[in-house]
């Protein structure tokens, strides 16, 4: 067996490529303090051991709201009025810190090495002007405007490559299929396997991979997770209309018409699909976000039926699947033909107990302390990049040789 050596990767400088997990967002905003805890930021400090540089990230004033993909702030957990039980997330803010998107910051904290920037795709990453204003709907990224060295013509690869990164983690492509997922199919579409860069999964992730590796550098790369294994897409049941005998009979009658049938006890949600109104069916998802939606009662009691763009039916789930196999095959084989690391992030994610239940009575959803999710049940919190971070430094370790030292888990429980 080979002798474990550190000096086999050169981490002087180190980049990290992604999106808004690598980013640090969390709680459903990205903001300061999910900055100072993402996994690629505490992967930089162990690699300070080894003599690594800085890792400089595009941060968000500490006393900042945040912001997130729809405009809003971070998420708080809301309390009873016993001041006890937890009732469900609600926006620290009636709006997020929306002037970040007019501010571009490189000038004065720049060139960044945590190059992740939230609801990126892919193959976004290729796409020059990617923070001009200007641009159409998906050549167009809010939060690469406020890091860009030049928001009208760079590109994020651009950015990277200008810092000509010693070592880099790759772990991109979740928002090519997330954003279509995670509207229920309603918006957007999923990146196709084939086409030309900037169009294609397999031949855009090859030419970012080529351009990386073009100088001798190394790296880790890291497949996508099965969104069905996320509490965001699974921690609402779908039998979760818990009904008495009353409230069965009223619904009932109420949809006599179509032919549904309800009995005391559990009952499969309402749903509006594209087949009509039914009940939802073993299998398919209710997306997590109908929590926050003013008319949630009404669609959780089912007196009126869960809009489409908050239901993954069973056709869109096996369309999603489909791509995610593809594009890991296309992953692991481009890590295994350059020789890098490889870290099984949809293993990873298998593993993990979401500690996140819904209520029935209160119709949200109840956090455990020990979860490894944020509040917005699809991005980690601090414990669960600490966890990522050393799955990351494991992958590192066993592929290079080295002894890099673990992040101590267990001291980002509570934070």
């Amino acid at each position: 067996m080979p002798t474990k050596n550190n000096s086999n990767i050169d981490v002087s400088r180190y980049v990290a490529i992604g999106d808004s997990i690598t980013s640090g967002y969390t709680d459903g905003a990205l903001f300061y303090e999910g900055q100072l805890y993402a996994y690629s930021n505490l992967m930089a400090q162990q690699f300070r051991l080894l003599g690594g540089g800085d890792f400089t990230q595009p941060l968000m004033d500490k006393n900042s709201v945040g912001v997130g993909f729809y405009g809003n702030s971070k998420l708080v957990l809301k309390k009873t009025n016993d001041g006890n039980k937890q009732s469900g997330p609600y926006y620290i803010g009636a709006s997020g810190d929306l002037s970040v998107f007019s501010e571009n910051i490189y000038e004065q904290q720049g060139p960044f090495n945590n190059m992740s920037v939230p609801s990126a795709k892919l193959i976004s990453l290729v796409l020059p002007g990617l923070g001009n204003p200007a641009n159409e709907h998906g050549s167009f990224n809010p939060f690469f405007t406020r890091m860009a060295s030049n928001p009208f013509s760079a590109s994020i690869l651009s950015d990277v490559l200008a810092i000509n990164p010693t070592f880099f983690s790759l772990f991109i492509g979740n928002n090519d299929i997330l954003t279509y997922a995670s509207s229920g199919g309603t918006i957007d579409f999923i990146t196709p396997l084939n086409g030309d860069v900037g169009v294609g999964f397999a031949k855009s992730l090859e030419e970012i991979v080529n351009a990386l590796t073009k100088n001798g550098a190394k790296g880790v790369m890291a497949n996508l997770a099965d969104i069905t294994n996320v509490p965001y897409f699974n921690a609402i049941p779908y039998n979760g209309l818990h009904l008495n005998e009353i409230e069965a009979e009223l619904l009932q009658i109420k949809y006599k018409e179509l032919g549904l049938n309800f009995t005391f006890g559990n009952n499969p949600f309402i749903i509006e699909d594209v087949k009509g109104i039914r009940q939802i069916e073993k299998g398919e998802l209710i997306i997590l976000y109908i929590q926050l939606d003013p008319n949630k009662e009404k669609y959780l009691k089912a007196e009126l039926p869960i809009p489409k763009k908050y239901i993954l039916n069973t056709q869109e789930i096996n369309t999603i699947q489909t791509a995610l196999d593809s594009y890991n095959e296309v992953i692991e084989h481009l890590a295994k033909e350059k020789g890098l690391a490889l870290v099984d992030v949809n293993a990873f994610t298998k593993t993990l107990k979401t500690d996140i239940v819904f209520n029935e009575k209160e119709l949200c959803s109840q956090y455990n302390e020990r979860s490894v999710f944020s509040l917005d049940g699809l991005h980690l919190n601090s414990f669960g990049q600490a966890m990522l971070a050393n799955i990351f430094i494991k992958a590192i370790n066993h592929t290079y040789q080295t002894q890099i030292e673990l992040v101590d888990v267990l001291s980002y429980k509570n934070k």
